[in-house]
């Protein structure tokens, strides 16, 4: 009788599991349809281009491509946006639309204002963590 309880609870969780799983991506899983704010919009971009696999941000993401924490404040929109226009030759031309290019230029400026992606501007405090610069 004991094994039939321990099965029966399995097959109750089990069937709990795929009704959840099954209910939390049919909610969440449709992408289609952007929505939230313009940095929103072009971090999602930024993630289906996958532009952490060259680039970085916070110093974490690839190499091939400069950290762009700061780009924003470092080289300004327009220089941003000529990159996003045309690409380079390692970087290439995704023709993006004037909006997903306004997005992506959003996401990057809501990246350098919070924080720092340089890890040698970083303050290490006397606990040993490691905190943003003092402005």
């Amino acid at each position: 009788m004991k094994d039939y309880n321990k099965i029966l609870v399995f097959v109750f969780l089990a069937v709990l599991f795929f009704i959840y799983t099954f209910t939390l991506y049919g909610i969440n899983g449709d992408f289609s349809s952007f929505g939230g704010d313009s940095a929103d919009r072009g971090k999602r971009i930024w993630q289906e281009k996958n532009c952490t696999g060259c680039h970085q941000i916070y110093g974490l993401g690839g190499y091939l491509g400069p950290d762009l924490t700061n780009t924003y404040s470092e080289r300004g929109t327009e220089y941003i946006k000529a990159f996003l226009k045309s690409g380079t030759q390692t970087m290439p031309n995704f023709h993006f639309t004037e909006n997903e290019i306004e997005d992506l230029t959003q996401y990057l400026k809501s990246i350098d204002e919070s924080g720092i992606g340089r890890p040698s501007k970083l303050k290490i405090n006397y606990d040993g963590t490691i905190g943003q610069p003092e402005k």
